[in-house]
Parts: C-alpha cells; structure tokens; sequence
C-alpha cells in the first residue's frame, strides 16, 4: 500500500493536521511535552525536530505543533516526509498498544454526556486535529478537557460554548455549563 500524507490547516496557527491514508490508531494520544513521549517511538522520533513541541495521534492523522520560532513553509515538506517514511515502516505510536473501546461510567445522565461526546463532538474536534475528554459532570456543569489542536486554540472558547454547550443543553436538560479544564 502506498501511504499518501497530505496536510490541512487546523484553526490553531501553530498546529498542522498531517493526514495519512491509513488507520494509525483507535482513540488517541497526545504528547504535549518530549518527556511525555516517552513510550511512543513515532512520537519520540517528531521531536528529535528542534522546531517539535506538541504530537498529538488520532484515526488517520497525526497534529504537530510548532515551536513559534519556525515557519510552516519551511518545516512542513521534512515533517510530511518523515511521517511517510515513518507510517510506511510501521513506526509505533504507543509501545505494547492496548487499545480500549471506549467505557462510560457515572449516573445515567454522566453516561448520556459521554456518548453525546463521543459520537457527535469526538469527530467534529477530531476534524480540526484536536481531541477532547469528558473529565467531570456536577451540578449541571460538564468539565471537558481538549487537546492536540484544540489546546491553546483561539477558536476553542466559541467551540466550547456556541457548540458543545448548546448540543448538550439541547440533549441533556441538566448540562447548564461546559467548561475546558486548564492543561
């Protein structure tokens, strides 16, 4: 199979979206500092890249963050080449990878938000190279945490509250407030 790697801006300037034809990983995995990448070979390959300082994994795509004193015109064809060559050889993500289906638990409404999250905002986020995670739900006010591209994003506030607050509250009567725990 040839792998193809194209990239697409996300609306975090100092984040691109590497796209591949190929699934790389079930769920996802975020490597926010190079300490943090430890156990993931492909990760801890990206930022032996001085101008590497956020790997986030999920489905088909791979969302690099940028040091702010290098330019995408410059560093964009190394990065798609190496992460060709590094899907290509099979480069793992996350050694000895036990990958799970995702599992709700809490009280019936907590269960509800989960999959609301997961089946509907997972994949609109996912679309812009971010991730995001249920953490808590307690008197009426969701706790999500987002990451990858979506971390740090200008455009994640209205996101959060034109977005995924309005699709709770209309879903979920209880949700009065979705908040983004800090990174």
């Amino acid at each position: 199979m040839t792998i193809n790697v194209y990239t697409e801006q996300t609306p975090n300037p100092a984040t691109m979206k590497f796209m591949v034809n190929k699934l790389l990983i079930n769920g996802s995995e975020d490597f926010a500092t190079k300490e943090s990448a430890e156990h993931s070979p492909f990760a801890k390959e990206l930022f032996k890249f001085n101008f590497v300082s956020g790997v986030f994994f999920a489905s088909n795509f791979v969302t690099i963050t940028k040091t702010d004193d290098a330019e995408w015109a410059d560093i964009e064809a190394i990065l798609k080449e190496f992460v060709k060559g590094a899907v290509e050889s099979e480069l793992k993500i996350k050694e000895a990878a036990a990958e799970e289906t995702p599992t709700f638990e809490g009280t019936e409404t907590e269960i509800k938000i989960q999959q609301i999250l997961h089946d509907y905002v997972r994949p609109a986020v996912e679309q812009d190279g971010g991730a995001i995670t249920y953490k808590s739900f307690d008197e009426g006010v969701v706790t999500v945490e987002l990451r990858g591209s979506c971390s740090g994003c200008p455009s994640s506030t209205i996101t959060l509250k034109s977005g995924i607050q309005n699709l709770l509250q209309r879903m979920v009567p209880e949700v009065t407030e979705v908040v983004s725990e800090a990174l």
